[in-house]
């Protein structure tokens, strides 16, 4: 499992500044989450908005 970034982010900065492996980077709209998320989690209880969800799509 890993985890996705939805569309309420509102790039407010604090799953960055969180993030051991400086996996969230900025896209055009909002934040997305790499391929060198370790899946620690630390994400999901920073974003203000619970927009860190985990993705149940296998790849």
């Amino acid at each position: 499992m890993s985890f996705i970034i939805t569309a309420d982010c509102i790039k407010c900065g604090a799953c960055i500044e969180i993030c051991p492996e400086k996996a969230i980077v900025e896209d055009d709209t909002q934040y997305i989450i790499t391929d060198d998320c370790i899946e620690c989690g630390l994400c999901l209880n920073e974003c203000p908005l619970d927009a860190i969800k985990a993705n149940n799509i296998k790849k």
